[in-house]
C-alpha cells in the first residue's frame, strides 16, 4: 500500500507488516511542523492497532533528516498578540506528545537516519527504539547556539545517553558524526549510505517475525521498568513474565524451539 499525505509525509506499507514513514518536506529541511506532527501522530496512532503493521520505520528525503522546528514559524509567531507564547506553548506540547506516543506505540520504531539529524530532529532520533544511520550522518541539540536551550530534545537524549555526553552535546551545540553518536549509544550502528535502507529492512524483517503480541509486551515493560527503582522493576517484570508465560504464543515458541521446528504464532 502507498500513499502521499499534502507530500510531506509519504506512507509506505509492505507485505511484510513494515509501515515506512518517509518525511518528505526538502524545502523546510524536513522540520517538525504542526502539519508534519500531526500527520506523523496520525500514522502512528492509526498503526498502533493495525495488526497488520509490525514494524515501523521513519526515515526522510534529502540529505537533512530533520532539522527540528522550523525557525521562520517561530519567528512569525512572535508577531502575535501573546508575542507567540500560545503557539510556542502548542508546538512544544505537540512535539513532547509526538515523542511520547512513539515511546508507547505497541510497535517496535526505527529510525532510518541518512543525514543531519539536530535539535527535534535529534528528539526524534533518541526517542525511536531503535536508530540506524548513514556513516555521513550528524547530530546535534544546537538552540544553545540561538539563544533557545533544547529542553524537550534533552528528555529524549538524557535517557538514552549519558549525563556527561548529554550535557556536553547541549551545552556546546556541536555537531557529532555517526562514530560518535554510536560511542555515546545515541544509534545503534552506522553504515555506508548505500547499504542504510537494506540494513534497515533487514531488522525491521528480522523483529517482524516475532510474536506481535510479546513484543507489545515487551516494549511496554522495557519502557516501565526503566522508571522505576531495582527491586519495584524486578516485582514489575516478575508479573510480566508469569503472565507472557501463560499466553498461547510462549507455549508455542518452546514448543517449536523443543520440537526443532518454525513457530507458528497464534496471537498475531
Amino acid at each position: 500500500m502507498k500513499d502521499n499525505v499534502n507530500k510531506i509525509l509519504e506512507i509506505d506499507q509492505t507485505s511484510e507488516g513494515i509501515l515506512r514513514l518517509l518525511l518528505n518536506d526538502s524545502k523546510n529541511k524536513n522540520a517538525l511542523s504542526h502539519q508534519m506532527m500531526i500527520q506523523l501522530k496520525e500514522q502512528i496512532f492509526m498503526a498502533s492497532s493495525d495488526d497488520s503493521i509490525k514494524v515501523i520505520i521513519i526515515a526522510a528525503v534529502g540529505d537533512t533528516f530533520c532539522s527540528g522546528h522550523n525557525l521562520k514559524d517561530i519567528t512569525d509567531a512572535r508577531n502575535n498578540e501573546d508575542d507567540g507564547r500560545s503557539y510556542f506553548l502548542d508546538l512544544f506540547n505537540l512535539c513532547s506528545s509526538l515523542m511520547q506516543m512513539i515511546i508507547s506505540c505497541s510497535k517496535p520504531v526505527i529510525a532510518e537516519v541518512n543525514g543531519i539529524a539536530t535539535a527535534a530532529g535529534c528528539q526524534l532520533v533518541a526517542s525511536c527504539d531503535l536508530a540506524i544511520a548513514s556513516d555521513s550522518s550528524k547530530f546535534a541539540t544546537p538552540g544553545v547556539n540561538i539563544g533557545l536551550f533544547c529542553s524537550t530534545p534533552m528528555v529524549a537524549l538524557t535517557r538514552n545517553i549519558s549525563k556527561k555526553e548529554a550535557m556536553k552535546m547541549l551545552l556546546t551545540g556541536d555537531m557529532i558524526d555517526s562514530v560518535e553518536a554510536k560511542r555515546i549509544s545515541l544509534i545503534n550502528n552506522y553504515v555506508p549510505s548505500e547499504k542504510l535502507h537494506d540494513e534497515v529492512l533487514s531488522i525491521a524483517h528480522k523483529i517482524s517475525s516475532k510474536s506481535h503480541a510479546t513484543l507489545k509486551t515487551g516494549k511496554e515493560a522495557f519502557y516501565k521498568q526503566y522508571e522505576m527503582s531495582l527491586s519495584d522493576a524486578y516485582d514489575f517484570t516478575s508479573k510480566v513474565m508469569t503472565e507472557n508465560s501463560l499466553a498461547d504464543d510462549a507455549k508455542e515458541g518452546i514448543s517449536s524451539f523443543l520440537e526443532k521446528r518454525e513457530p507458528v504464532w497464534k496471537e498475531d
